[in-house]
């Protein structure tokens, strides 16, 4: 009898323990909910000055430009990036820069890792390259396109006899050509320059100052992990940052599972002292307010 007794009382212990671990979960499901329709206040943060932040434009494409060029400048962000030309220009235009170029003819898929592909890149990426140098831009981006059964040596060297004249016109126009670091897993499917040791192998092959890598943080931490290892020992060949949650490539704060302040810090303590882009996709009603706080979390 007293067996059975104890037993009850334990139930009743355990079922009383899941109600309060139950209006935990609300509680917190709530507070979620009512940041998500947070408004933007349109004061600029005091920013700490460590990090020059940016933001992807694409990230925001329902909101028109210069609404979005005013939030950004509002929150005292400096750059709007992975624009084309006739972007750029509206962009400095209002006191920004655009600290990655691109343009229409940039392709994830079809890019330097196939011969193919590097007459028609060679002579649209020269007009690229001297457009922004033109304009003061610091980097243009670059891809190396899906494998389709090319493997990683032949990849590698192909990649590298396609970048060759681009990162020679680089080197003279004074701007970095960078190419991104995408994961094959979930979001670019066959994607080639899909692990930081790849990249690396590529930049050495390159051999110049001129040609670097773009680190994504979420594509990376997707693809390999130890993120705050690999920059400590890749930083040399890296020399932009894209943030985004993971899982689910939106907002970077305790909803998903990377510490973006000691990441931040690890990137100061290397010596950057580039530009840090937000690339989240934001689920808040208020596009802006989610930015805000992106940039915040990152101000270290």
């Amino acid at each position: 009898m007293n067996h059975l007794k104890q037993r009850r009382n334990a139930l009743k212990k355990i079922a009383l323990g899941a109600a309060v671990v139950g209006s935990g979960n609300v509680a917190y499901a709530s507070s979620i909910k009512s940041r998500k329709s947070q408004t933007y206040q349109s004061n600029p943060l005091m920013l700490k000055g460590n990090i020059n932040h940016s933001v992807c434009r694409w990230c925001y494409n329902r909101i028109p430009m210069d609404t979005f060029v005013q939030g950004v400048k509002d929150l005292g962000l400096k750059s709007i990036e992975i624009l084309s030309p006739d972007q750029w220009v509206i962009v400095q235009k209002n006191g920004l820069t655009c600290a990655v170029a691109t343009d229409s003819f940039v392709s994830i898929e079809n890019g330097f890792n196939e011969p193919k592909n590097h007459q028609k890149l060679q002579k649209k990426y020269e007009g690229l390259i001297n457009q922004a140098a033109d304009d003061g831009l610091p980097h243009v981006i670059c891809f190396s396109g899906n494998r389709r059964g090319i493997g990683d040596e032949e990849g590698l060297e192909q990649c590298a006899i396609g970048l060759e004249p681009l990162v020679k016109l680089a080197e003279r126009r004074n701007i970095n050509l960078i190419m991104e670091l995408l994961n094959s897993k979930v979001n670019h499917k066959d994607y080639q320059c899909d692990y930081t040791p790849w990249g690396v192998k590529l930049v050495d092959k390159v051999g110049s100052p001129k040609f670097k890598l773009l680190y994504d943080i979420y594509h990376m931490q997707v693809m390999e992990g130890d993120v705050i290892a690999t920059i400590r020992e890749y930083h040399e060949y890296i020399a932009h940052y894209h943030t985004a949650g993971v899982p689910g490539r939106n907002e970077i704060n305790e909803t998903q599972e990377l510490n973006y302040p000691a990441i931040m810090r690890a990137i100061l303590e290397t010596g950057y002292t580039g530009y840090v882009a937000q690339e989240f996709i934001p689920t808040w009603d208020d596009k802006i307010a989610a930015l805000k706080q992106g940039v915040e979390i990152c101000d270290v």
